[in-house]
């Protein structure tokens, strides 16, 4: 008797929009009511950080009062210890408590954390429900919010548990920025540099000129606008080629190499964009002992963090500790290194054979240009 043997083909035709929303919680306003499907007696499930909820909550229930919508909200700490499996079970007995149909969408509003926690709650919810983002934090608008991927931490590691499954729409209102505390969009501005260093050498201009001001300032005006819209270009250029990441060479996890260990054992002190800060400060070291990177722009890339407030250097980036965070990011990585470096400002190159002594040294040369531009922290 022969064996059978079936072979099916199928794709997946994916679009999702990212739109600047400006007034998104005014009365008047239709963006939000559009993607949420806000009409009169529609119930919705509002996954809401709890400290956004303090500082908005009374325009976002006027908001839906106006439509007639009824909003649902469930209110979330913020931060990496709410990012669990137990998190994304209350997501859910929410949804059913809500009764949503297959495709009522969930919104999510608040920062990376709970925009990712939601989204993978969405994507596992009957098989997949859509939903909609509205980032409040700067980490969230330029990077956690604009991609596919959704996840919560586990067994101790960061995202180790997720799924691919973009929000139909994200909506961006710089407005969320003006009650951030200073720390959170310095948080975010780590992943704007990130940009900057590996793609886009203006952009990398335009912050070097006013890092101090857009920090303080929080990005209001139209060089906080500008900086943003091309910060999120360039990610979703790099996003939209290789969304599933099927090419595991991707210079947009340039500062993510070393980074997620080092949060994830600094907890619970540590934000995101500071790990990302420390990694992207050895990185630049490690491009400097490869030759690839001039010492010059070296320094220019940790004197840039430092303006803006973030770290270059911290007591868990000592080799061994580097040499385990890498081995883990190699596994993550499909067994190869993957690591971007930059080559000059703008550029990136992918590293593959580092050594334990690479890191040895590139730790010696952290040291020496820390202590070459002054930089005490």
């Amino acid at each position: 008797m022969s064996v059978g043997e079936w072979t099916v083909h199928a794709r997946l035709d994916v679009s999702y929009r990212v739109a600047e929303a400006p007034g998104l919680l005014a009365p008047g306003d239709r963006a939000l009511a559009r993607a949420a499907r806000l009409e009169p007696g529609a119930r919705r499930l509002v996954v809401v950080d709890q400290r956004v909820l303090e500082l908005h909550g009374a325009r976002l229930r006027a908001y839906f009062a106006a439509r007639q919508a009824v909003p649902h909200l469930l209110a979330l700490p913020g931060g990496e210890r709410t990012k669990t499996v137990a998190t994304l079970e209350q997501v859910v007995r929410e949804a059913d408590q809500v009764g949503l149909a297959r495709r009522d969408p969930i919104v999510a509003v608040g920062g990376g954390v709970l925009t990712d926690l939601v989204g993978l709650a969405a994507s596992l919810y009957r098989r997949g429900t859509p939903f909609v983002r509205v980032p409040t934090t700067l980490v969230g608008m330029v990077d956690a919010a604009v991609g596919a991927k959704t996840a919560v931490n586990a067994q101790g590691q960061k995202n180790r548990l997720g799924s691919y499954h973009p929000a139909a729409d994200t909506l961006l209102d710089r407005s969320f920025l003006s009650t951030l505390s200073l720390r959170h969009i310095r948080n975010g501005m780590a992943e704007i540099v990130k940009m900057a260093v590996i793609d886009d050498a203006v952009l990398f201009d335009l912050l070097d000129a006013d890092a101090e001001e857009l920090v303080t300032g929080r990005l209001a005006g139209p060089a906080g606008r500008e900086v943003m819209r091309r910060a999120i270009t360039a990610m979703l250029a790099h996003l939209e080629p290789n969304l599933w990441e099927q090419d595991l060479r991707r210079a947009v996890d340039f500062g993510h190499t070393f980074g997620p260990a080092v949060e994830m054992a600094a907890q619970p002190g540590m934000l995101h964009g500071e790990a990302v800060a420390l990694d992207m400060a050895l990185c630049c070291a490690i491009a400097v002992d490869q030759g690839l990177l001039a010492e010059v722009d070296a320094r220019r890339v940790l004197r840039l963090l430092h303006r803006t407030g973030l770290p270059v250097r911290h007591a868990l980036g000592e080799p061994d500790f580097l040499w385990e965070a890498l081995t883990e990011s190699t596994r993550h990585r499909d067994g190869r290194q993957h690591v971007p470096l930059p080559a000059g400002i703008g550029k990136c190159v992918f590293a593959d054979a580092l050594t334990a002594a690479d890191l040895r040294r590139a730790v010696r040369t952290l040291d020496r240009l820390v202590e070459a531009e002054g930089i005490t922290r």
